[in-house]
Protein backbone atom coordinates (compact mmCIF):
# COMPACT_ATOMS: atom_id res chain seq x y z
CA UNK A 1 0.00 0.00 0.00
CA UNK A 2 1.64 3.36 -0.97
CA UNK A 3 1.41 6.33 1.13
CA UNK A 4 -1.65 8.40 1.21
CA UNK A 5 -1.40 12.13 1.19
CA UNK A 6 -3.36 14.72 2.25
CA UNK A 7 -4.04 15.75 -1.72
CA UNK A 8 -5.42 12.82 -2.17
CA UNK A 9 -7.78 12.64 0.33
CA UNK A 10 -9.03 16.14 0.08
CA UNK A 11 -9.21 14.55 -4.32
CA UNK A 12 -11.48 12.16 -3.41
CA UNK A 13 -13.23 14.01 -1.17
CA UNK A 14 -14.18 16.34 -3.55
CA UNK A 15 -15.01 13.44 -6.02
CA UNK A 16 -17.46 11.86 -3.72
CA UNK A 17 -19.18 14.96 -2.56
CA UNK A 18 -19.42 17.32 -5.59
CA UNK A 19 -19.47 14.35 -8.60
CA UNK A 20 -22.25 12.70 -8.45
CA UNK A 21 -25.64 13.37 -10.34
CA UNK A 22 -24.66 17.47 -9.47
CA UNK A 23 -24.86 16.62 -5.76
CA UNK A 24 -22.70 19.31 -4.78
CA UNK A 25 -22.53 20.38 -0.95
CA UNK A 26 -19.41 20.75 1.76
CA UNK A 27 -18.61 17.99 3.65
CA UNK A 28 -17.93 19.55 7.08
CA UNK A 29 -15.80 16.27 8.33
CA UNK A 30 -12.97 16.36 5.79
CA UNK A 31 -11.64 19.92 7.08
CA UNK A 32 -11.37 18.86 10.21
CA UNK A 33 -10.05 15.31 9.28
CA UNK A 34 -7.19 17.32 7.72
CA UNK A 35 -6.58 19.55 10.15
CA UNK A 36 -6.00 16.78 12.40
CA UNK A 37 -3.77 15.38 10.18
CA UNK A 38 -2.15 18.81 9.91
CA UNK A 39 -1.18 18.94 13.65
CA UNK A 40 1.02 15.74 13.50
CA UNK A 41 -1.31 12.43 12.86
CA UNK A 42 -0.71 12.02 9.54
CA UNK A 43 0.52 8.20 9.46
CA UNK A 44 1.15 5.66 6.35
CA UNK A 45 -1.63 3.20 4.89
CA UNK A 46 -3.92 2.18 7.01
CA UNK A 47 -2.93 3.31 10.30
CA UNK A 48 -5.43 6.28 10.36
CA UNK A 49 -8.35 3.60 10.26
CA UNK A 50 -6.98 1.02 12.63
CA UNK A 51 -6.16 4.68 14.94
CA UNK A 52 -10.00 5.54 14.60
CA UNK A 53 -11.16 2.51 15.54
CA UNK A 54 -9.06 2.14 18.60
CA UNK A 55 -10.50 5.18 19.56
CA UNK A 56 -14.06 3.98 19.31
CA UNK A 57 -13.76 0.65 20.71
CA UNK A 58 -11.45 1.67 24.23
CA UNK A 59 -15.05 2.83 26.19
CA UNK A 60 -15.79 -0.73 25.67
CA UNK A 61 -12.48 -2.06 26.34
CA UNK A 62 -12.73 -0.05 29.76
CA UNK A 63 -16.13 -0.15 30.63
CA UNK A 64 -15.63 1.69 33.74
CA UNK A 65 -12.75 3.80 32.99
CA UNK A 66 -12.95 7.11 34.30
CA UNK A 67 -11.98 5.58 37.90
CA UNK A 68 -8.36 6.94 38.10
CA UNK A 69 -7.30 3.40 39.92
CA UNK A 70 -7.31 -0.28 38.57
CA UNK A 71 -8.77 -3.20 40.90
CA UNK A 72 -6.11 -5.65 41.58
CA UNK A 73 -6.63 -9.26 42.66
CA UNK A 74 -4.01 -10.36 44.74
CA UNK A 75 -4.93 -13.65 45.74
CA UNK A 76 -8.41 -15.81 44.91
CA UNK A 77 -8.95 -18.99 47.19
CA UNK A 78 -11.31 -21.42 48.22
CA UNK A 79 -12.27 -23.28 51.19
CA UNK A 80 -14.78 -26.87 50.96
CA UNK A 81 -18.23 -26.52 53.07
CA UNK A 82 -17.21 -27.16 56.81
CA UNK A 83 -13.38 -26.11 56.67
CA UNK A 84 -11.59 -23.57 57.38
CA UNK A 85 -9.00 -24.01 54.88
CA UNK A 86 -8.46 -22.19 51.69
CA UNK A 87 -6.56 -22.84 48.51
CA UNK A 88 -6.19 -21.44 45.02
CA UNK A 89 -8.38 -24.99 43.83
CA UNK A 90 -11.46 -26.23 45.05
CA UNK A 91 -12.75 -29.60 45.72
CA UNK A 92 -16.27 -29.24 46.68
CA UNK A 93 -18.07 -31.74 48.63
CA UNK A 94 -21.20 -32.22 47.38
CA UNK A 95 -23.23 -34.11 50.64
CA UNK A 96 -20.79 -34.41 53.68
CA UNK A 97 -21.90 -37.22 56.91
CA UNK A 98 -21.04 -35.37 59.93
CA UNK A 99 -20.68 -37.31 63.36
CA UNK A 100 -21.69 -34.45 65.84
CA UNK A 101 -23.35 -33.28 66.76
CA UNK A 102 -26.18 -35.02 68.37
CA UNK A 103 -28.17 -36.85 67.62
CA UNK A 104 -25.78 -37.25 64.54
CA UNK A 105 -22.86 -39.91 65.58
CA UNK A 106 -19.78 -42.27 63.82
CA UNK A 107 -23.06 -44.82 63.60
CA UNK A 108 -25.66 -42.61 62.28
CA UNK A 109 -24.07 -39.64 60.34
CA UNK A 110 -26.08 -36.77 59.24
CA UNK A 111 -25.89 -36.30 55.71
CA UNK A 112 -25.18 -32.04 55.47
CA UNK A 113 -25.10 -29.76 52.27
CA UNK A 114 -22.37 -27.43 53.35
CA UNK A 115 -21.95 -24.03 50.87
CA UNK A 116 -18.52 -23.17 49.97
CA UNK A 117 -16.54 -20.17 50.89
CA UNK A 118 -14.25 -18.06 48.71
CA UNK A 119 -11.87 -15.55 49.70
CA UNK A 120 -10.38 -12.65 47.71
CA UNK A 121 -7.62 -10.17 48.26
CA UNK A 122 -7.95 -6.73 46.73
CA UNK A 123 -5.34 -4.01 46.12
CA UNK A 124 -5.63 -0.64 44.21
CA UNK A 125 -2.79 0.23 41.68
CA UNK A 126 -3.23 3.83 40.03
CA UNK A 127 -3.52 4.57 36.23
CA UNK A 128 -0.82 7.77 36.10
CA UNK A 129 2.29 5.74 38.29
CA UNK A 130 3.49 9.23 39.13
CA UNK A 131 0.31 10.19 41.03
CA UNK A 132 -0.24 9.19 44.72
CA UNK A 133 -3.33 7.68 46.12
CA UNK A 134 -5.58 9.24 48.23
CA UNK A 135 -9.22 8.63 50.13
CA UNK A 136 -11.38 9.38 46.96
CA UNK A 137 -9.33 6.45 45.13
CA UNK A 138 -10.33 3.56 48.00
CA UNK A 139 -13.13 1.49 45.90
CA UNK A 140 -16.04 0.16 48.06
CA UNK A 141 -17.03 -3.40 46.92
CA UNK A 142 -20.81 -3.67 47.37
CA UNK A 143 -21.71 -7.02 45.03
CA UNK A 144 -20.47 -9.61 42.84
CA UNK A 145 -21.25 -12.24 40.26
CA UNK A 146 -20.13 -15.74 40.33
CA UNK A 147 -20.24 -18.03 36.59
CA UNK A 148 -19.62 -21.47 35.89
CA UNK A 149 -18.09 -23.01 33.02
CA UNK A 150 -16.29 -26.41 31.87
CA UNK A 151 -13.54 -26.45 29.55
CA UNK A 152 -15.06 -28.91 26.86
CA UNK A 153 -17.38 -26.14 26.05
CA UNK A 154 -20.47 -27.69 27.34
CA UNK A 155 -21.65 -24.71 29.63
CA UNK A 156 -25.72 -24.84 29.66
CA UNK A 157 -26.76 -23.99 33.13
CA UNK A 158 -28.74 -26.03 35.06
CA UNK A 159 -27.31 -29.09 33.16
CA UNK A 160 -23.72 -29.18 32.31
CA UNK A 161 -22.45 -26.84 34.99
CA UNK A 162 -24.46 -24.50 38.35
CA UNK A 163 -26.58 -22.14 37.89
CA UNK A 164 -24.13 -18.64 38.08
CA UNK A 165 -25.99 -15.94 40.67
CA UNK A 166 -25.31 -12.95 42.01
CA UNK A 167 -23.79 -11.78 45.75
CA UNK A 168 -23.45 -9.06 48.09
CA UNK A 169 -20.03 -8.76 50.33
CA UNK A 170 -18.91 -5.07 51.19
CA UNK A 171 -15.60 -4.04 52.06
CA UNK A 172 -13.46 -0.63 51.24
CA UNK A 173 -10.24 -1.35 49.32
CA UNK A 174 -7.83 1.36 50.88
CA UNK A 175 -5.81 3.70 49.05
CA UNK A 176 -2.55 1.57 49.95
CA UNK A 177 -2.97 -2.13 51.86
CA UNK A 178 -5.31 -4.57 50.70
CA UNK A 179 -8.83 -5.61 51.41
CA UNK A 180 -9.63 -9.23 52.63
CA UNK A 181 -12.94 -10.23 51.35
CA UNK A 182 -14.96 -13.66 52.07
CA UNK A 183 -17.81 -14.16 50.09
CA UNK A 184 -19.99 -17.27 48.98
CA UNK A 185 -18.43 -19.12 46.05
CA UNK A 186 -20.61 -22.38 46.03
CA UNK A 187 -24.13 -22.24 47.09
CA UNK A 188 -25.93 -25.15 49.03
CA UNK A 189 -28.93 -24.51 46.70
CA UNK A 190 -26.79 -25.12 44.06
CA UNK A 191 -25.47 -28.55 45.47
CA UNK A 192 -29.11 -29.44 45.09
CA UNK A 193 -29.93 -28.56 42.12
CA UNK A 194 -28.56 -30.42 38.69
CA UNK A 195 -26.28 -31.49 37.30
CA UNK A 196 -24.63 -31.23 41.23
CA UNK A 197 -26.90 -33.48 42.94
CA UNK A 198 -26.80 -36.38 40.61
CA UNK A 199 -23.09 -36.68 42.41
CA UNK A 200 -24.27 -37.54 45.31
CA UNK A 201 -24.72 -40.92 44.40
CA UNK A 202 -21.35 -42.14 42.88
CA UNK A 203 -17.94 -41.39 41.99
CA UNK A 204 -18.37 -39.17 38.93
CA UNK A 205 -16.44 -35.72 39.05
CA UNK A 206 -17.69 -32.23 37.51
CA UNK A 207 -14.30 -30.30 36.81
CA UNK A 208 -15.59 -26.07 36.40
CA UNK A 209 -14.08 -23.41 36.32
CA UNK A 210 -15.70 -20.13 38.27
CA UNK A 211 -15.21 -16.68 37.37
CA UNK A 212 -15.86 -13.98 39.71
CA UNK A 213 -16.52 -10.81 39.22
CA UNK A 214 -16.64 -8.26 42.13
CA UNK A 215 -18.43 -4.50 41.50
CA UNK A 216 -17.62 -1.27 43.41
CA UNK A 217 -17.40 2.26 43.20
CA UNK A 218 -14.45 4.64 44.66
CA UNK A 219 -15.26 7.80 46.35
CA UNK A 220 -16.57 10.27 43.81
CA UNK A 221 -18.72 7.34 42.33
CA UNK A 222 -16.50 6.03 39.65
CA UNK A 223 -17.83 2.54 39.36
CA UNK A 224 -15.15 -0.30 38.90
CA UNK A 225 -14.85 -3.96 38.19
CA UNK A 226 -12.50 -6.55 38.73
CA UNK A 227 -12.54 -10.67 37.43
CA UNK A 228 -10.62 -13.62 38.81
CA UNK A 229 -11.19 -16.99 38.07
CA UNK A 230 -10.81 -20.53 40.29
CA UNK A 231 -10.32 -23.98 39.68
CA UNK A 232 -13.44 -26.04 41.55
CA UNK A 233 -13.60 -30.24 40.94
CA UNK A 234 -17.29 -31.19 42.59
CA UNK A 235 -18.00 -35.07 43.81
CA UNK A 236 -19.08 -36.52 46.40
CA UNK A 237 -15.28 -36.63 48.27
CA UNK A 238 -14.40 -38.98 51.48
CA UNK A 239 -15.63 -37.05 54.53
CA UNK A 240 -13.33 -35.25 57.03
CA UNK A 241 -15.69 -32.80 58.74
CA UNK A 242 -16.75 -34.60 62.47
Amino acid sequence: MGVITESTLHHRATLHHGGHGGHGGTNLFFPRFLRFLRGGAFVHGGAVVALALASASCGDVVRTGRSPVFLVIDTLAAARGGTTTFGTTLQSDVITNITQPLPCSATSPCPTVFNDLGRVALSLAMKDVSVAPTTNNQVTITRYRVDYARTDGRNTPGVDVPYGFDGASTGTVPPTGTLTLDFELVRTTGKREAPLVQLINGSNLLDAIATVTFYGTDQVGNAISISGSIRITFGNFADTTS
